[in-house]
């Protein structure tokens, strides 16, 4: 395959993450995936020389960085990287626990910012490259009982859009995808964390989580599209730097924007006051 990549993918031995590496290999591409611990890959095994199973410490630094060595090493080069890994964390922010905040943004922010910066250096060299980092629409309309986890998704939509900014005069693009709810094991116990301390007063936010745990295996989202957008991402001239994927996260989207526009409008008296009399 004549334009065949090298992807560079986290979190890949489920949901999302495993959808779209089957994808790619089935079209030709080459992918480097990482998972804890490299038995997560069992089914992946018979691929062939253009997958590299990757146990890999997202906590760790020289982890990661002699991962992506080993990729660049193997495929001679390193195209995209997709941030992928991640896990919800359900609770009021006074229920949970420093460790348990802390843990969360750990592997859904820090893990992020980790992988781009021993990434950077290869990308740099071959004035190419392309980041996508999965954030969530919870990171741009965050819903009820998830304050913690939308406020780490908000960190990794606030840091690919600034990323965007500064990198793509090196030739490096940056997306940053807000998906809604793909049906994955995203709902169940192995990909959702909850507070351990419970607060009466918030009882009401259960209800929220309940409601995440029944839709499981009816969300919208078809996981094994995915692939196919980012490969429309990574082919384009000019490729989307925000990108809400799923039409549940285009709509909420739409809605929050709605109700910005509004708030903006009726509180602009109030914003304009604070500048010097002319």
């Amino acid at each position: 395959m004549s334009n065949s990549k090298v992807w560079y993918i986290t979190g890949a031995s489920k949901g999302m993450g495993l959808s779209v590496v089957k994808e790619l290999l089935s079209k030709g591409h080459q992918v480097a995936a990482t998972s804890r611990t490299i038995a997560s890959f069992k089914e992946l095994r018979e691929t062939g020389d253009r997958f590299l199973p990757l146990e890999v410490d997202l906590k760790n630094e020289a982890s990661i960085s002699a991962s992506i060595a080993q990729t660049v090493g193997k495929f001679g080069r390193l195209d995209v990287i997709v941030n992928n890994a991640g896990y919800g964390l359900g609770g009021a922010l006074e229920e949970l626990s420093a460790e348990e905040i802390n843990e969360n943004f750990e592997v859904n922010f820090f893990a992020v910012v980790r992988v781009v910066q021993q990434a950077l250096p290869y990308m740099r060299s071959q004035r190419s490259g392309h980041i996508i980092n999965i954030s969530s629409i919870a990171g741009f309309a965050p819903g009820m009982g998830w304050s913690m986890y939308c406020a780490a998704k908000f960190a990794v939509s606030g840091l690919t859009e600034a990323l965007a900014n500064d990198l793509k005069p090196l030739g490096i693009y940056v997306t940053n995808v807000m998906p809604g709810w793909f049906r994955t094991n995203f709902a169940k116990p192995d990909s959702i964390a909850y507070n351990q301390n419970q607060i009466k007063d918030y009882l009401y936010l259960r209800d929220y989580h309940e409601k995440m745990s029944n839709m499981d295996g009816a969300q919208l989202g078809d996981p094994d599209k995915i692939a196919d957008v980012f490969l429309k991402l990574v082919d384009s001239l000019e490729p989307a730097v925000n990108l809400f994927l799923g039409s549940d996260a285009f709509n909420r989207a739409k809605a929050k924007i709605e109700q910005l526009r509004m708030e903006m409008d009726n509180w602009k008296e109030v914003s304009y006051s604070t500048d010097f009399c002319s």
